[in-house]
């Protein structure tokens, strides 16, 4: 029997089910990843501005863990081009099929990614910036929704901009922003997605490396209790919003949640990682190798949030999505 969850990008990337974990930063490592994967869906490593050494001994965790795919996440519009050409050269020699873009379209990133064997999925929140990714040469788009955690290059919902890229592409479309459930998966395969990218669902697991803090914040969390802003800006480009949790940091902001220039903002320390620094008003999330004030570090969180009610194995919340989805599906067969 045909499974009904089983779509064209399961094909394109060797996955059971068309649930891809988005990379999240330091969140996705090689825990996260492989448990994603073994349970079927498809896994990805958050690699943003990693040295090249711990991203292949990370790679070489993921395949000490599963025998399945996954894939890498860069960002080469938001990572100084030295370095995302050694990441890249990483990836290539350590074998990745596949890597994930984010932010703004480099051409020339995917041009080399391409020659060097790789499949490249771009995650991006408007069609033109999709369209420039195919004519890249991007083998699939992540379209995201304003409602979506963490970065967010997108000012409407993932509901009304997943048609729309749909209907403009002739590569697959993968739904990101609102989606950790099997009816989300329902609701993006009936709007004419290959699968779903989730993050916040994956960002409270088990496996995740998010700190307990993030963890626990995100909880507590219900969908009014994030905050969209580019208050969280050093270390990125200007004027790139974040989705976070409401904390007081946010409440700081009052009314102005926009206009703020990394290079305006003091550096205060709150806290440390092997050293380095960690500022506050940074894009640094909490992860359990830091230690400090990280309460007052970025809670990068989607408005679902709301739903996620306990900390669960990655593995068993890619089987509770696939289930859920195929009963929906055989309820709504069963209706006609």
């Amino acid at each position: 029997m045909s499974d009904t969850l089983y779509t064209s990008i399961c094909d394109l990337l060797g996955c059971s089910y068309p649930i891809l974990q988005a990379g999240m930063g330091g969140v996705a490592r090689s825990e996260l990843a492989a448990a994603v994967s073994e349970a079927g869906g498809y896994g990805c490593l958050g690699m943003v501005r990693e040295s090249p050494a711990l991203i292949a001994s990370e790679i070489a965790a993921v395949r000490g863990k599963t025998d399945k795919p996954f894939a890498v996440n860069l960002i080469p519009a938001a990572t100084d081009p030295a370095l995302f050409d050694e990441e890249l050269a990483a990836c290539t020699e350590a074998g990745v099929e596949t890597v994930v873009f984010f932010w703004d379209v480099v051409p020339t990133a995917v041009e080399i990614a391409k020659a060097a064997g790789m499949r490249v999925i771009y995650q991006l929140g408007s069609i033109d910036q999709a369209l420039d990714a195919e004519a890249a040469g991007a083998d699939a788009i992540i379209a995201q929704g304003v409602e979506a955690g963490g970065h967010v290059h997108s000012n409407v919902t993932s509901m009304v901009l997943l048609p729309q890229m749909v209907a403009k592409l002739s590569i697959p479309v993968i739904a990101s922003g609102g989606f950790a459930s099997g009816a989300s998966l329902v609701a993006a395969l009936a709007l004419g997605a290959k699968g779903i990218h989730c993050g916040t669902a994956f960002l409270a697991s088990i496996e995740s490396f998010a700190h307990s803090v993030h963890k626990q914040n995100v909880l507590e969390a219900n969908a009014h209790q994030t905050v969209h802003t580019d208050a969280f800006a050093i270390n990125w480009p200007k004027g790139s919003p974040v989705r976070v949790l409401a904390n007081d940091m946010t409440d700081s902001l009052g009314d102005r949640h926009f206009g703020y220039d990394p290079a305006t903002i003091q550096r205060e320390v709150v806290g440390e990682e092997d050293g380095r620094p960690l500022y506050l008003w940074s894009t640094d999330s909490p992860l359990q190798s830091m230690t400090g004030d990280l309460d007052r570090l970025a809670m990068f969180a989607g408005q679902v949030a709301g739903q996620i009610s306990g900390i669960e194995s990655a593995g068993a919340i890619v089987t509770a999505i696939v289930t859920e989805a195929r009963e929906i599906i055989e309820k709504l067969g069963a209706r006609q």
